[in-house]
């Protein structure tokens, strides 16, 4: 009994430590771009290659054990008179703060890094309405000129394409021999709140939503690679997704890119834009992707649950801004900044 008191004392040393050390990278002065540039290369990597070879997504697997774990463990404990509620409260306590360590050292760090703007020194663009109409008109002549019927999901295609592209822009912090994207064991759940893809952390692992289209999986496919390599801010992945497809020499994967946009161009279209040329703008879409656009609407919206997709936004707006992401799920749409931004620094 002795003995094992005091491997239990120095565990818990142990985890003590490194809950310190983990709250102090977070809060200390350059401590994330540590963790970003140097650590995270060498722990992501190690992870990755180590998962990637299983067929199954092996972080939704703890995850799920872990929350029934959670759940059930102190309700037994309740119930047994051999076991003390009590006792059982603190083994929880303990598991979650490994589950803490674990996430971040394995993944988390990576949020409060600095941004896109400041990695690149390139500065945001205020755009007008004069601005983002000549970019809205250039994206909709590229998004026409480019359409494509895309039947199927041709994953070793879009790997290499996607992993060609990353090494191009020189951002390529993880190396993995055989990177596998997961299909997520969840994949229902998913769509009734409005996921497509993911990003697993704790064995650094990224899957997609099973329902996925073909005409919509390079891109989401190179969004969640991009958290991959590191990028935690929605809106920085989908700008380095945009750039991935959009410069593939593959129409299919290119019309994936430009599609993947289309959302944000519009609702920034509509503030930004009067009504007439709105209706303009909308009315030069060809005909077929004015069709996919509404196939695609009536597609997810059947598998769509408003108040499980209410509940997961929530959640998921309070998780990004506690980690850093100041805009919270709003931080989709800044993909449209950078891309003006990008753009402009070009020319």
């Amino acid at each position: 009994m002795k003995e094992k008191n005091k491997h239990s004392s120095i565990r818990r040393w142990i985890l003590g430590v490194l809950v310190v050390a983990t709250i102090a990278m977070m809060l200390i002065h350059g401590g994330n771009a540590l963790y970003a540039n140097n650590i995270y290369p060498v722990v992501g990597s190690l992870l990755s290659n180590a998962s990637s070879w299983i067929p199954f997504c092996i972080g939704e697997v703890v995850v799920m054990l872990s929350i029934l774990w959670i759940i059930l463990y102190p309700l037994y404990a309740l119930v047994t008179p051999k076991k003390k509620f009590w006792k059982a409260m603190g083994n929880v306590v303990e598991y979650l703060l490994w589950m803490f360590v674990w996430f971040y050292w394995a993944w988390g760090l990576n949020y409060g890094q600095p941004n896109y703007y400041q990695r690149t020194n390139t500065y945001p663009v205020e755009y007008d309405e004069q601005v983002f109409g000549d970019f809205a008109k250039r994206y909709v002549e590229a998004l026409n000129n480019n359409y494509t019927l895309v039947e199927t999901k041709d994953v070793e295609k879009v790997k290499t394409n996607v992993m060609s592209a990353y090494k191009l822009q020189g951002f390529n912090r993880i190396r993995v021999v055989n990177p596998q994207v997961k299909t997520m064991l969840y994949t229902p759940l998913a769509s009734m709140v409005g996921v497509t893809g993911s990003m697993a952390p704790l064995f650094c692992e990224f899957t997609l939503n099973g329902d996925v289209l073909p005409h919509g999986y390079a891109a989401t496919y190179a969004h969640e690679y991009a958290h991959l390599q590191g990028i935690t801010s929605e809106g920085e992945a989908n700008f380095y997704a945009y750039l991935a497809t959009t410069q593939s020499t593959d129409k299919g994967i290119r019309f994936s890119g430009y599609y993947s946009i289309l959302g944000h161009v519009f609702n920034n279209a509509r503030m930004l834009m009067s009504a007439e040329d709105y209706q303009k703008l909308y009315d030069s879409l060809r005909p077929e992707i004015k069709e996919l656009i509404e196939t695609d609407r009536a597609y997810w919206q059947k598998r769509y649950s408003d108040i499980i997709g209410e509940v997961q936004e929530y959640l998921y707006n309070l998780y990004l801004k506690y980690n850093k992401v100041k805009g919270g799920t709003k931080s989709y749409s800044e993909v449209m900044g950078l891309i003006i931004a990008y753009e402009h620094k070009s020319r």
